[in-house]
């Protein structure tokens, strides 16, 4: 009898993914801002929604073929949840990312350190929301509401 995953070990396959999609994310966050350093908030927008959107096609690639891969059926209407999903879980990202910086700002904390606690808040926060939303709304398992 084919089970689809539940619960633990599906949350567990969806963080190691988001393990790998943290590393694409706060890694090419910090390289832009090494290659172009900035305060500016428009800037630090762009930076981490660049960086957050390599690592969305990244979670979608992957989710796709392990974590709900019996209800993922790459259809044109998954593809769009998934994208409206990740413009949420986008939006998420950039009000934490920007304003726990301009909490944090205020501390003696360098720079590269407040981005970077910054980012993993903002990660945090918007892997849970995508989670729930990719679980529940985009990789939803029909068969299981008959």
């Amino acid at each position: 009898m084919g089970q689809k995953k539940k619960g633990p070990l599906q949350f567990l396959q969806f963080s190691a993914i988001g393990a790998a999609n943290a590393g694409i994310d706060i890694g090419t966050l910090n390289l832009l801002l090494i290659l172009f350093p900035t305060d500016e908030k428009w800037l630090l927008v762009l930076f981490n929604t660049i960086a957050y959107s390599l690592a969305i096609i990244n979670s979608y690639f992957w989710n796709a073929r392990f974590t709900f891969q019996r209800s993922a059926e790459g259809s044109k209407k998954q593809r769009s949840l998934f994208i409206v999903q990740g413009i949420i879980s986008l939006g998420v990202s950039n009000v934490v990312f920007i304003a726990s910086h301009s909490l944090i700002s205020f501390t003696e904390i360098p720079n590269w350190l407040r981005y970077n606690i910054s980012k993993g808040l903002a990660m945090f926060l918007s892997f849970l929301s995508s989670f729930f939303m990719i679980k529940y709304i985009v990789f939803k398992d029909f068969e299981s509401n008959r």
